[in-house]
């Protein structure tokens, strides 16, 4: 017997297979609830998640497969175990599986063979729930830190900005210098921690954005010019070849964010040649901006974790490892998509693709 009441949800158009089956897992404890449609199993779903589906293939309307590929295309949806009761052939469990079900059981049903795999998915779904439970304190945990050192990292950041001002009189010229890496050490402390909570709010989909028609050709002219020093310092040529384009609908700032790290990333990691900034209207009503360099290039295995957090290259520069992941959640919250096209020797391009305003 288990120790709590677990939710199964019986999906069956066909009244004695449903009273069969709840006899069953009712007698081990478990609370069932029944639909007898697709269409009712989705309702029940989204209204309150069971812990297991157990999902008949063969209804009348929208089928067991459908029913399946809907809801683990959903990713809203916390994770659901799906059992699918499927036709005695093989193909009916491969076109089961390959929907997206967790486990199949072939009629006629054996009452071992079913409770044993419903045990083994609700193990999975606790473990699951678990480690997502475990993931999310720990996010809530590093949000609060983060929040916590704003406060007092704000403070000394004006502290040594009144410093270098001078308001507390002069100062010889080596601990002028002290103070002064001190402060740089405190602005990037301050900037990361200003990224953390940022990745936390657009995870935890609490970040608020503003939209405006953006034209985001005149916005990255204005950060090639912003940039122009860095790349004229590490002698490389920055070429910008933008067209003119539709406006798109974004928050400017959190934009202006994403095309300043992708270019400001480019200059950092290319020491040789330059940096390409190109724009693209394609049919479709999308706006692209590519960010072409001539740097070393990023491996394929490198490529896979690149936007996750903390995911740092094989480089020797400095940096958080959330830039990129947080631009790709701000691209994202736009509507569009950062990808990524780059082979080792052969330079990378970032393309941030957006959504035309209608």
């Amino acid at each position: 017997m288990i120790q709590s009441a677990e939710r199964i949800l019986v999906v069956d158009d066909l009244p004695d297979n449903i009273a069969l089956v709840q006899f069953l897992l009712a007698s081990e404890g478990y609370e069932i609830e029944t639909a007898s449609s697709g269409a009712e199993c989705l309702a029940r779903v989204y209204k309150n998640s069971p812990d297991l589906l157990l999902l008949d293939v063969m209804m009348p309307g929208m089928d067991g497969y459908e029913v399946t590929r809907r809801l683990k295309s959903d990713g809203h949806l916390p994770f659901l175990p799906i059992l699918l009761v499927t036709a005695s052939d093989r193909p009916s469990a491969v076109l089961g599986l390959d929907a997206g079900a967790d486990e199949f059981i072939r009629k006629p049903i054996e009452p071992d063979e079913l409770l044993a795999r419903v045990r083994s998915l609700l193990r999975l779904k606790r473990s699951i729930s678990e480690r997502d439970n475990i993931a999310r304190q720990r996010e809530d945990f590093v949000a609060r830190l983060a929040h916590d050192l704003r406060t007092p990292l704000v403070a000394a950041d004006r502290m040594f900005n009144l410093l270098g001002q001078g308001a507390l009189g002069p100062m010889p010229p080596s601990m002028a210098e002290t103070v002064d890496i001190m402060a740089r050490s405190n602005s990037n402390l301050l900037a990361l921690v200003r990224t953390l909570l940022d990745v936390y709010r657009y995870e935890a989909g609490a970040k608020k954005l503003h939209f405006q028609p953006v034209d985001v050709i005149e916005l990255m002219r204005q950060v090639c010019d912003e940039l122009a020093p860095l790349a004229a310092e590490k002698h490389l040529e920055l070429c910008a070849q933008l067209e003119a384009a539709p406006k798109v609908p974004a928050d400017r700032l959190e934009l202006r964010r994403v095309l300043t790290n992708l270019l400001g990333n480019a200059l950092k990691f290319t020491d040789q040649g330059g940096v390409t900034v190109r724009s693209r209207l394609e049919d479709g009503g999308c706006v692209h901006l590519d960010f072409c360099d001539t740097g070393p290039g990023i491996a394929a295995e490198e490529q896979a974790y690149l936007f996750r957090r903390f995911a740092q290259g094989r480089h020797n520069k400095e940096g958080s490892g959330m830039g990129l992941h947080l631009s790709r959640q701000i691209v994202e919250a736009h509507g569009g998509t950062l990808s990524l096209t780059s082979a080792p020797g052969k330079g990378s391009t970032f393309t941030v693709t957006l959504p035309a305003a209608k």
